[in-house]
């Protein structure tokens, strides 16, 4: 089966950095594929050149079999995939439901919305909707995402990402400022993105949140793909091993 999204030999280097070192990667329609590696391993940069972040030294990307370079994000969003970075990239000053609009605004319907007026009402409904399938704590709809937590800001968020994206979600460290019950309803909401038929790729450095969603992981050490595994047939001693280098590490499918 022809992955949705897939990298072949992607490298990237700043400076005398190489961030990427002919890194590989693939994730098929219906599956969550975990991607993990310590820090400097290249996750970030890779999932930056997946979606339209960064360009690349060398390297190919493929989505739905066919080689794709996108010129930046807009290009990947137009395709369906949809990212959840580390930084969250809310617009502080703007409220939840802005935030989840951003940039898709809907116009009211006639005159008015040749006028550039917003159907305010239908986006605020569909916001909500959104935090409430999430099961996202917003504690307003109105005041601005930069006078609230933490955790609030990463559940609108992800709550945006999973509302638009069609074919690919990546999710960077997406429950890393959640607290127990929040990151339970993120790891059901993965799940059920996954079971829509979207391919979902979750990056986290909890192995047992990992193990527990995941259908396949990949490792990343140094730049490149070290090991795939299955994620029901591997275990937290395995993946550190992988990732640290201290086993031997298997790369294929699963």
């Amino acid at each position: 089966m022809t992955p949705i999204l897939q990298a072949r030999g992607l490298s990237r280097s700043f400076g005398h950095v190489r961030a990427l070192d002919g890194a590989d990667f693939d994730v098929h329609e219906g599956e969550i594929v975990g991607l993990i590696g310590d820090n400097g391993a290249g996750k970030s940069t890779l999932i930056k050149a997946l979606s339209g972040n960064l360009d690349l030294d060398d390297g190919e990307i493929y989505f739905r079999g066919e080689r794709v370079r996108f010129a930046g994000p807009r290009d990947a969003e137009e395709v369906g995939i949809e990212v959840v970075y580390q930084d969250l990239a809310l617009a502080p000053h703007l409220n939840p439901v802005q935030n989840v609009f951003l940039g898709r605004e809907i116009a009211r319907k006639g005159i008015l919305g040749h006028l550039g007026f917003m159907d305010e009402k239908e986006m605020r409904g569909r916001a909500a909707q959104s935090f409430a399938e999430l099961g996202a704590t917003v504690r307003s709809l109105s005041a601005p995402v930069g006078s609230m937590s933490g955790g609030q800001r990463q559940g609108i968020a992800i709550a945006r990402a999973m509302a638009w994206a069609k074919r690919v979600l990546i999710l960077d460290e997406p429950t890393a400022a959640l607290g127990v019950v929040q990151t339970k309803n993120v790891l059901e909401s993965i799940k059920r993105v996954r079971d829509k038929g979207i391919a979902v790729v979750f990056i986290s450095h909890s192995m047992p949140h990992v193990l527990e969603v995941c259908d396949r992981i990949q490792v990343l050490r140094l730049g490149k793909r070290v090991a795939t595994y299955p994620g029901h047939q591997t275990t937290v001693e395995e993946l550190v091993g992988a990732m640290t280098g201290a086993l031997d590490a298997r790369d294929g499918a699963a």
